[in-house]
C-alpha cells in the first residue's frame, strides 16, 4: 500500500497501519503527501541526524507562500524565518546558541517552585465541579510558565494563548500559501509589537529572565527580527506543543480510568508516564525537509528538491524498538521515543514541557478524587504533521 499520515488508519491505529507499512520498507514514496515518508525508528533518528542531505530550511517555501499576499503577510514570512528549527547551520547555531544556555537541565530545575505555583493558582481558580480542562488548565498553566520567565507581565499572558493559535495555523499549514493570512497578519504584529518593546525595556534594564539571556548573550550578535523571533519560538514552542500534549493526555486519561488510579496510586511514575504519553499523542506526528541532495536511503533513490517526511509518528510504534506499540504502557522504560526530535534539532525545552506535565498530572489527581468525562469525548484529530487538541470537559470533586 503506499502510505499516507494522514488516513484514518493512520491516525487512529498507528501501531497496526505502520507495521503493515514498514513490510514494504523503511522509506516510501507517499502520493497523499507527495513526499518520501521515513517510517522507521532507526530511519528516522538518522534522518534527524542529517543535516547535510536533509534541510530543515523552510524559508524558501515561506518566501513563495508570501508571492502576491500582503505586505503584513511577508512580515510574517519574515518572523518565521527567524525561528531556529527552520534553519540549518550556520545560521541555526547562530540562532539556537544565545537560547540553548536558558533551557540546560539546571536552569530548568531552577524553576519547578514557579511552575508549581503558577499550577496551583491554576486550580485555585477552577469553579463548578465541571471544567473545561482545555481552557482552565491545558492553556493557561503552559501561556503563564513561558511568559513568567520570558519576563512578561502576568496581565499580559492571557493574549499569548490567542496569538500561539494564529501562528500555528501558518507553522502546521501543508500549503502555507492557501491560509487565511487575516488572523496571522495580527498576531505577528502584536507579537512584534509585544516583544520588541520587552526587548529594548531589557537593553536599558537588564533582568534576569531567559529574555536577558537571549538579549545579552556574548554568543552571536542577533537582529531585531531575529531576537523577536528567537522570542515567539519560545513561546510558540513552550505554549502551543506543552497545551497539546497536556489535552491529549487529559483526554486519554478520561477514556481510561485505569490508568488515572495506578497514577493516583504512583505519583513517582508520573515522569515515565509523561514520557509515555509523548510517545503515543506528542504534538508533533512529523518533521518535514527538503532534500538537499541525491542519496540514498532505506534503499531508495532520494532526489535534490524533493520532499521528506520524518515520520515521528511512525518511528514510536515501531514493534522493533517498542513492545506492545499499541499498548499505553505508563511504566515503559526505556522509552527512546522521537516525540521531541533528535539531533541537531533536538527541543530545547524538552525539559520544561516534561516537567510541566508532570507537575500539572500530578497536581490535578492530588486535588481532585473524581476525574471523569462531563461529555463525549470525539476521536483523535490529526494532519499529517501533528495531532489536533480534543475538548476535554470534565467532572471534578
Amino acid at each position: 500500500m503506499a502510505p499516507d499520515l494522514a488516513c484514518d488508519a493512520a491516525i487512529h491505529e498507528p501501531a497496526a497501519y505502520f507495521a503493515r507499512a514498514l513490510e514494504d520498507g523503511p522509506v516510501q514514496w507517499s502520493d497523499a503527501q507527495r513526499a518520501w515518508l521515513v517510517l522507521s525508528h532507526a530511519e528516522v533518528e538518522a534522518g534527524f541526524r542529517d543535516s547535510e542531505n536533509l534541510s530543515a530550511e523552510r524559508t524558501g517555501a515561506f518566501a513563495r507562500a508570501a508571492q502576491g499576499r500582503s505586505e503584513a503577510f511577508g512580515k510574517a514570512i519574515e518572523l518565521l524565518s527567524a525561528w531556529m528549527n527552520f534553519r540549518d547551520p550556520p545560521a541555526h547555531t547562530l540562532l539556537r546558541e544565545p537560547v540553548k544556555g536558558a533551557f540546560t537541565p539546571r536552569a530548568v530545575s531552577a524553576l519547578e517552585p514557579q511552575i508549581q505555583h503558577i499550577v496551583d493558582r491554576t486550580l485555585d481558580q477552577f469553579e463548578g465541579d465541571v471544567v473545561d480542562l482545555n481552557e482552565a488548565f491545558a492553556h493557561p498553566i503552559p501561556a503563564a510558565v513561558i511568559g513568567a520567565i520570558l519576563g512578561a507581565a502576568p496581565e499580559d499572558r492571557r493574549r499569548f494563548q490567542g496569538w500561539s493559535d494564529d501562528i500555528g495555523r501558518l507553522v502546521f499549514a501543508m500549503e502555507p500559501g492557501k491560509i487565511d493570512e487575516g488572523p496571522v497578519n495580527r498576531a505577528v504584529g502584536e507579537f512584534v509589537t509585544y516583544f520588541g518593546r520587552l526587548i529594548e525595556l531589557e537593553r536599558r534594564q537588564p533582568t534576569s529572565s531567559v529574555l536577558s539571556a537571549i538579549v545579552h548573550s556574548p554568543i552571536g550578535q542577533l537582529s531585531e527580527m531575529e531576537l523577536v523571533g528567537a522570542c515567539t519560538l519560545i513561546l510558540f514552542g513552550g505554549h502551543e506543543t506543552t497545551t497539546t500534549l497536556l489535552t491529549n493526555s487529559l483526554s486519554i486519561l478520561l477514556e481510561r480510568p485505569d490508568l488515572v488510579e495506578w497514577l493516583r496510586a504512583h505519583p513517582e511514575s508520573t515522569a515515565l508516564a509523561v514520557e509515555e504519553f509523548m510517545r503515543v499523542c506528542g504534538p508533533a506526528r512529523s518533521m518535514p525537509r527538503k532534500i538537499a541532495r541525491d542519496h540514498e536511503r532505506g534503499g531508495q533513490a532520494l532526489k535534490k528538491g524533493q520532499n521528506v517526511f520524518l515520520g515521528i509518528v511512525s518511528a514510536n510504534h515501531d514493534g522493533a524498538v517498542f513492545a506492545e506499540p499499541a499498548a499505553i504502557d505508563l511504566t515503559r522504560d526505556p522509552n527512546p521515543h522521537l516525540g521531541f526530535g533528535w539531533g541537531l534539532h533536538f527541543c530545547l525545552g524538552a525539559n520544561l514541557a516534561r516537567m510541566e506535565a508532570r507537575i500539572a498530572l500530578n497536581s490535578l489527581f492530588q486535588r481532585f478524587n473524581r476525574f471523569e468525562a462531563a461529555a463525549p469525548i470525539p476521536r483523535v484529530n490529526a494532519s499529517a504533521m501533528g495531532f489536533g487538541r480534543r475538548p476535554v470537559l470534565a467532572r471534578l470533586g
